[in-house]
């Protein structure tokens, strides 16, 4: 390196130590975040009408309540077959739930229903809720992409409403986890969703609403190869996704690896143009966040991004938080262990009131049990600064 170039890096990296830390870190001093409080939302036990709870969301509402969803799978614990959408709902941020609420019914559709991601649309004070039916085209067809909405704080739902008209027909699976509304340019104000398609014409797919969900439209695709075959060990094929956005403005989304290709770890991929696109040249992958292939849960707060996921290679066991305050190109080492035994999908929330109580907490609900991740859905409230 020239001595020319090496003060450069010099400078930059003085400058960077002159940045104001992220609020979090300069009111309350080194994250060392614990499980302040744990629930069972849901038990799968085979009572009544459920066989299985999965597939958790969690979210808060504009007015601040906590909104708790899942898949309650009628006959088996199956991805396949006729289901409920589930909801718990919290007004005192997740110390008291509502009792279960079924909003969605598929009836006896023998592929069923698939959740799904929960957009909150702070503008318009909605709630919106998108899944997918008949994706697996199990006796049925063609694939649908489906949405029912809030605007009473999650208390009552829309009819269903099918925006295959829009969208067209493509097996399209939301999520699981969070859309989001941008919040900064570009494209401010718009509603984004990612997820999956078919293990065929697999890749990550977002599907973007610039109307308060009126109208959606076809975004951003990064296919799978080789698209629209049968997939081999490793190829490429990326599948479930997280989304959220950073303060420049543009997306990260943290992406379950199907089939391990280069590593077993998390895919990462970045739009520039609020979803519209998804450039090779943003991709990369995350050999610290380890990963069976799953559903991840994924959250910008305040400048630090929070990570939860089983952290194993080929087991859905030890359910961890992991953070990093150099917007991902980095982890800190000493991660949180919320579970160490048997545990799935994991879905994260934060409320973003400002005030100082609210800048402390981060929430989880996850799929966990003693035996079988699929046992139960629990929800933490995770302390990000021990307890201070």
């Amino acid at each position: 390196m020239s001595p020319g170039a090496a003060s450069g890096v010099w400078s930059l990296l003085a400058a960077l130590l002159l940045l104001p830390l992220p609020a979090g870190c300069a009111q309350y001093g080194r994250i060392e975040p614990l499980v302040y409080e744990e629930q069972l939302l849901w038990v799968s036990e085979g009572a009544g009408e459920v066989s299985t709870y999965r597939i958790p969301l969690i979210s808060f509402t504009p007015r601040g309540s906590l909104l708790a969803f899942a898949e309650a799978r009628k006959m088996s614990e199956g991805d396949i077959g006729t289901k409920f959408i589930a909801v718990r709902r919290s007004t005192d941020k997740g110390a008291t739930w509502s009792p279960t609420s079924f909003i969605v019914n598929d009836v006896y559709n023998l592929d069923g229903l698939n959740l799904g991601s929960v957009v909150v649309d702070e503008e318009a004070g909605t709630v919106i809720l998108v899944y997918s039916l008949c994706f697996h085209l199990f006796q049925c067809s063609p694939s649908s992409t489906m949405m029912v909405e809030s605007d009473d704080d999650g208390l009552s739902w829309s009819a269903p409403r099918n925006l295959s008209v829009q969208l067209g027909v493509k097996s399209f699976a939301p999520g699981p986890g969070f859309g989001i509304q941008k919040r900064y340019d570009p494209a401010k104000g718009r509603l984004v969703v990612c997820g999956h398609g078919t293990l065929e014409g697999n890749g990550v797919f977002c599907i973007l609403s610039d109307d308060h969900g009126r109208n959606w439209y076809n975004g951003a695709a990064l296919k799978s190869i080789p698209y629209n075959q049968q997939k081999r060990p490793l190829d490429f094929n990326p599948d479930e996704s997280q989304p959220f956005e950073m303060r420049d403005g543009s997306i990260v989304i943290n992406v379950r690896n199907q089939n391990n290709y280069h590593c077993r770890c998390r895919i990462v991929v970045r739009s520039l143009d609020g979803g519209e696109t998804l450039p090779v040249e943003e991709l990369f992958f995350d050999y610290v966040l380890v990963d069976p292939a799953v559903a991840a849960g994924a959250l910008q707060k305040e400048g630090i991004l929070y990570f939860t996921n089983p952290a194993s290679t080929d087991k859905r066991v030890n359910l961890t938080l992991r953070w990093s305050l150099t917007n991902g190109t980095s982890w800190e080492g000493n991660p949180l262990q919320i579970w160490p035994g048997p545990s799935g999908y994991s879905c994260m929330t934060s409320l973003d009131s400002g005030t100082a109580e609210d800048r402390k907490y981060v929430y989880v609900a996850y799929e966990k049990g003693h035996r079988d991740y699929d046992e139960t859905v629990s929800f933490v409230k995770i302390h990000l600064y021990g307890g201070r």
